[in-house]
């Protein structure tokens, strides 16, 4: 008990000092405050951006585990498809616990081309009635998104993909294309026997852009698919798997690798890449058949990682700079602090104060101003993140919309990203009262009185 009023004695002192130097406190704090706040930010950019990569992935191009294949009639012909669709997914669904849904998706690749333009674009072919968590993410653009002279006026349908041969594009693709709801488009490709197949589907709707993925792809029946690159109904592209918790990606995908193996299948080596990527290496292998490809929603967006890990890597240096000046300036007020009260610290000294007592003073003293200094900046970052995001400010720059994968700013500040800015700011000004503080221990009570 002794012990603990010691402490709460050195508490009060330290809290007083800080209280009896109110400018240069307040300097400090708000020093500290400012770079708390910006590391909050900082956070929440790279935070919104792995949400918004992450939400983009599993709506366009993947699940948060991906059931794929490719079939070589020859060494060289690379047919990206599971030749029997219906048996791997009863494999699917009898080793996969935690799904939300599984969906079949046709992939392919086609040239869109309407009368005053042409684009390359990856054809994903679904069935709306099926594909729950796609109707529920993609949201219609309203007709000024994609029309200079269009009205604030959502229309169009998502269900409209339930007609044959219609089409779903995102707004980006609306204004290169000069296209808009009722309006067709030609889908060109060449099968994989290498005739030269053409599609005309009607937009039934222009959905909302979703960030750099949504420029390469459109949504169609899974028949025009089919029809396009004259395949069986049997095939699918492959099977998408939503699950409950997606941190058991990795889980899920070591069990049906066992379960396909189980039941014969020939799987090819995990490799973290998207399947458009894998092209080139299995043309080069010398076999034929049907060949699995298990992956997570992270392998399939690996190409576009760097864009968080850049995010995160200049934070990590402009608030490490930052952090450095505001620990050098905490040293220095540690210093003056010292020069300031030494007679002071003597006179302690003298009537009892142990060494390790001034050391604990000047180091609750640092903790506190840094503990209410970064408290009060993650305040501020937090409702600085929340205000920008519900404004919905749109990026102006198409060089910053596609780094951040989005047309708005978004920051997500969660309790994680507060607590760690807190604690990590918290130590670094701890850390820099360190020596100050051992310094003023080390002095001799007779020496510092007549000083």
């Amino acid at each position: 008990m002794n012990s603990i009023n010691r402490f709460l004695i050195i508490v009060r002192i330290a809290a007083r000092n800080l209280v009896q130097a109110p400018r240069r406190t307040l300097w400090l704090a708000l020093a500290i405050a400012m770079v708390t706040a910006l590391l909050v930010l900082f956070q929440g950019i790279s935070e919104g951006t792995r949400g918004h990569l992450l939400r983009s992935a599993t709506t366009l191009s993947a699940g948060h585990v991906n059931v794929s294949g490719f079939y070589k009639t020859t060494p060289t012909d690379v047919t990206p498809l599971i030749e029997d669709g219906a048996r791997a997914r009863r494999i699917v669904e009898e080793n996969t616990t935690g799904a939300v849904q599984i969906v079949d998706r046709q992939r392919g690749f086609a040239s869109l081309i309407t009368a005053g333009a042409t684009m390359q674009a990856g054809v994903a072919g679904v069935d709306i009635e099926d594909e729950t968590i796609l109707a529920d993410v993609l949201q219609l653009a309203e007709e000024s998104e994609y029309v200079d002279d269009g009205r604030q006026e959502v229309v169009g349908d998502i269900q409209g993909l339930s007609r044959p041969n219609t089409a779903v594009i995102f707004a980006g693709q609306a204004r290169r294309l000069d296209a808009r709801v009722g309006d067709t488009i030609t889908l060109r490709t060449q099968t994989f026997r290498g005739q030269a197949n053409t599609v005309d589907v009607t937009v039934v709707a222009v959905a909302q852009d979703i960030g750099l993925l949504s420029n390469f792809a459109i949504f169609v029946p899974s028949r025009v698919v089919l029809d396009l690159y004259d395949l069986s109904d049997q095939t699918t592209g492959a099977l998408l798997i939503y699950l409950e918790d997606i941190d058991r990606s990795e889980e899920v995908m070591d069990t049906l690798r066992a379960a396909f193996l189980s039941e014969d299948y020939t799987l090819l080596e995990h490799q973290p890449e998207p399947f458009f990527a894998k092209f080139e290496t299995v043309s080069g292998e010398d076999w034929t058949g049907q060949r699995l490809d298990l992956t997570t929603w992270e392998d399939e967006i690996s190409f576009l990682t760097w864009i968080v890990t850049a995010l995160d890597t200049i934070a990590f240096l402009l608030i490490g700079i930052l952090a450095i000046i505001i620990a050098v300036g905490m040293m220095n007020t540690m210093w003056i602090s010292v020069r300031e009260r030494t007679p002071e610290l003597g006179t302690v000294r003298a009537i009892g104060m142990t060494r390790t007592g001034v050391l604990l003073l000047f180091a609750v003293e640092a903790f506190l101003l840094g503990l209410a200094a970064s408290l009060a900046g993650a305040a501020l970052g937090t409702a600085v993140a929340a205000a920008i995001t519900a404004a919905q400010i749109p990026i102006p720059s198409d060089a910053v919309r596609a780094i951040l994968l989005n047309d708005i700013f978004v920051l997500v500040v969660g309790l994680k990203q507060v607590l760690g800015a807190v604690i990590a700011m918290t130590l670094v000004m701890g850390l820099a009262a360190f020596f100050p503080a051992w310094r003023a221990s080390r002095m001799q009570p007779v020496e510092a009185i007549h000083r």
